[in-house]
């Protein structure tokens, strides 16, 4: 057998992934509950998808830029407060929020109800990010600016310093 018919032979498919409402790996991170809906395995690693409840009045991690991945959100339900440089925009429910390489942002649920957005993460390797803070909270350790900052720089991302 050839290389050219190994090529042309049936390749499998990758099994159908079905992640139902009380399913998916469950990240807790202070005040915020995620819920990874694709890490990633069934995707060829090209996409991450994850569902996050932020509670009334949560801060999100300090202004960063991400050099290899973009970094989607869709408001579900509430309003997420995203700030990109030294401008705030609001996003309410129905919203699209699209996070290129290389842009500062961060985000906040200022309001007085919970917000949950579905995020995207192309490709999937910053979902580990949120993993590593988890196990950083679960060895009993605080969750300090620079452990931040330390977790990001393995997932080519670091703080937006020259904006504070």
């Amino acid at each position: 057998m050839t290389e050219e018919t190994k090529c042309s032979e049936p390749q499998p498919r990758p099994a159908l992934s079905v992640v139902g409402p009380g399913d998916g790996e469950t990240i807790v991170l202070g005040t915020t509950r995620m819920r990874v809906l694709e890490d990633g395995s069934h995707t060829g690693h090209r996409l991450a998808i994850a569902e996050s409840v932020l509670a009334p009045h949560t801060q999100g991690p300090p202004q960063h830029r991400h050099a290899l991945h973009d970094e989607g959100f869709y408001i579900l339900s509430g309003t997420v407060r995203f700030t990109v440089g030294g401008e705030d925009h609001d996003a309410d429910t129905g919203t699209l929020v699209m996070v290129p390489p290389g842009t500062p942002h961060t985000f906040a649920n200022v309001a007085d109800r919970p917000a949950v957005m579905l995020s995207t993460f192309t490709p999937d390797l910053y979902l580990q990010y949120f993993r590593e803070l988890q196990d950083v909270l679960a060895a009993g350790r605080p969750l300090t600016p620079q452990a931040n900052i330390d977790a990001m720089s393995r997932y080519a991302t670091e703080p937006a310093t020259d904006l504070t």
